[in-house]
């Protein structure tokens, strides 16, 4: 990680967050520990895949940390594997920062990512986001909420199911809430910061990247163009826009 490993400010009790960390690098590893522990977070590790898979799938864990290059299995092919049995949040790990690992890693199941020159900070930030995403129930309005519908495209806020016609969308929690946020404000320019705080819960600037890699894994799973767009409409420099593919 780049930065220092100083605690910060916020403190809030995590106390029963288990997460398991699926990397061979045993220093980072013992990094991300010493710098969750303090914070209430009850942290363990594997060092390769099999074990790791094995770990994951048969203990109860609020998120996984999961590197890409791993001895005996690599990191895709567990996520693979793990979510046919589980829906555990997982952040997956690069250490190139490619963005051809992180939109692969979203394909198979991963809730987010992050490359391996990331901060304590943001480390932080984004296994706040997942975990509170998976653990909190729907809220009251929005399990009554009404069905949002564009053109094809169908969405159940209570149940957070998509469906593109008769065919539902696999989506990651996180790709649901960016997809609702657009579909919400559809016809509206939606701007990145505006959309980061869908995605961290807070305003964080050094998520819109991310958001960027969201977007695009959501187009792969629209069938979305972006040079010629059903659905979702860049707007350079600026954001995105939800379109009705019925009126265009």
């Amino acid at each position: 990680m780049a930065a220092t490993n100083t605690q910060p400010a916020e403190t809030a009790n995590n106390s029963g967050t288990r997460l398991l960390i699926i990397d061979d690098d045993r220093a980072l590893c013992r990094l991300i520990r010493d710098y969750l522990e303090p914070l209430g977070y009850e942290v363990a590790a594997a060092y390769n895949g099999p074990d790791g898979l094995q770990r994951a799938l048969h203990e109860p864990w609020s998120a996984v940390i999961l590197d890409v290059m791993l001895p005996g299995m690599n990191g895709f092919e567990v996520l693979k594997h793990l979510r046919a049995q589980s829906s555990v949040p997982v952040l997956m790990l690069t250490a190139r920062g490619e963005e051809a690992d992180r939109i692969a890693g979203l394909e198979v199941g991963a809730d987010d990512y992050l490359p391996k020159t990331f901060s304590t900070r943001e480390l932080l930030a984004r296994l706040r986001a997942v975990t509170r995403r998976a653990a909190a129930p729907p809220k009251a309005d929005q399990a009554a909420a009404a069905e949002i519908v564009v053109g094809p495209l169908r969405l159940n806020p209570g149940s957070r199911r998509a469906v593109l016609g008769d065919k539902p969308l696999e989506l990651t929690a996180l790709e649901f809430d960016l997809l609702a946020a657009l579909a919400r404000s559809r016809g509206r320019v939606k701007s990145r910061e505006e959309l980061v705080e869908v995605v961290a819960e807070r305003n964080y600037d050094v998520f819109d990247r991310s958001v960027d890699v969201h977007i695009w894994s959501l187009r792969k799973k629209l069938g979305d163009d972006p040079k010629r767009p059903r659905f979702i409409r860049t707007f350079r420099s600026v954001g995105y826009m939800l379109i009705n593919p019925d009126f265009e």
